[in-house]
């Protein structure tokens, strides 16, 4: 922790340990918000209730005109809702104006997606505008700019002008920015959905540290799958300006169950094989296999295969984490070593003991055999199986198998 973390984490005591405080900091109950365009009324948020624990980064996802932003900016009031009550530690706040207001912001930060920052003055006067709308005295705002910057690590761009710092850079400015007035919660807009992969890894990491160690609650937008697995605790999956689906990141997504969030999640943990390789595929049924958790680690093939004497090929496959929490993804072929009725039922009684043991599976064919091969075709074609392609998204391990041959 650098000494500059350490002196603001001490001051804000228990706030300074990550989750250890289960009590809730925001709520949102039951908010609405519709507004007029083009004549038509537009319910953009649709009596949804939120409620976010101090201290942990909270958050929302979900597909382009979702009402992600809108529900957010109703808690620091920057839209105001039309039905609903925003409770802030304790304190109804839904009414608040003038000075009352202000003093709210000033314990709200915000991170906006395109930095919003002037180019025409140097990145310590950014930073300085932010501590004089919240009223510090001119004689300290120097320091706390120089504080500020180390936090973010641009320490040495203090005179420096926006237009000469890469997109990260200009990111951590409006992250100290935001950070200026000590607030106890951070609001983020699509904070990373700028940047490049990199780049993205490295405001996440440092939105972490924050998080950590100055203990400041953080409701992070985003439509990026990574970004949502990499850093969050809970999550809230919206869709047309409802919540459909939340709890832990881990529960969310390893276990989706509104369609929205088996999309979201299919699109980045999914795979599939591509068009061109099934027609050369053997005989058998085409099984989809969801791991978490432990089970993620099971030899379940080897004994399923061996228990009921059928070939069990690993087609695709890959893991992907959250936190040191596993969900696998497996795409087998399971094939009976004799044919006719026999062979089928042998082949079924595998495939609900693969049922019994793993999260969640489905079936991509019925078998490969029975001119069904037209099936298989219209499941994998087009842009959703290019986007479900193992390796098309980082972050995930190749299951390597004796197969690997079928896919050269």
């Amino acid at each position: 922790m650098t000494e500059t973390m350490h002196r603001r984490h001490e001051q804000r005591g228990n706030m300074g340990v990550q989750n250890t405080d289960s009590s809730t900091i925001i709520e949102l109950n039951h908010i609405s918000v519709t507004f007029r365009e083009g004549g038509r009324t537009v319910e953009a948020v649709k009596d949804v209730t939120v409620h976010v624990r101090e201290g942990e980064i909270f958050g929302i996802v979900g597909f382009s005109g979702a009402g992600k932003s809108t529900l957010v900016r109703t808690i620091n009031l920057l839209e105001r809702p039309t039905e609903g009550q925003v409770i802030i530690d304790g304190h109804d706040v839904t009414d608040l104006k003038g000075g009352a207001l202000r003093e709210l912001r000033k314990k709200i930060g915000f991170i906006f997606q395109g930095f919003n920052l002037i180019d025409n003055v140097t990145v310590g006067r950014n930073v300085e505008f932010a501590l004089q709308a919240g009223g510090w005295p001119k004689k300290g705002r120097l320091a706390r700019v120089e504080e500020l910057l180390g936090i973010v690590g641009l320490a040495e761009k203090v005179d420096s002008y926006p237009s000469s710092l890469s997109g990260g850079q200009k990111q951590r400015v409006s992250i100290a920015r935001a950070l200026a007035n000590s607030p106890r919660i951070l609001l983020c807009d699509e904070a990373t959905s700028a940047l490049d992969l990199e780049t993205t890894e490295e405001i996440l990491t440092l939105l972490k540290r924050i998080n950590t160690e100055l203990g400041i609650t953080i409701v992070f937008i985003t439509h990026q799958f990574d970004v949502a697995k990499a850093i969050f605790d809970d999550v809230a999956v919206m869709e047309q300006g409802v919540i459909v689906e939340q709890g832990t990141i881990f529960d969310v997504f390893s276990s989706p169950h509104h369609p929205t969030t088996q999309a979201l999640v299919e699109r980045y943990l999914g795979i599939a094989i591509p068009e061109q390789l099934v027609p050369q595929l053997p005989p058998g049924r085409l099984i989809e296999l969801r791991y978490r958790d432990d089970g993620a680690f099971r030899p379940l093939i080897s004994e399923v295969a061996q228990h009921h004497d059928v070939s069990i090929n690993v087609l695709h496959g890959n893991v992907g984490y959250f936190g040191t929490q596993a969900v696998g993804t497996l795409i087998v072929l399971v094939s009976a070593r004799q044919g006719g009725q026999q062979g089928a039922q042998i082949v079924q009684d595998a495939i609900d003991e693969l049922a019994e043991h793993v999260q969640s599976w489905r079936e991509l064919s019925e078998d490969l055999n029975d001119d069904l091969g037209h099936s298989v075709d219209e499941a994998f074609a087009g842009e959703a199986a290019t986007n479900r392609l193992i390796g098309t998204y980082g972050d995930v391990n190749d299951v390597r198998t004796d197969n690997e041959e079928v896919l050269a």
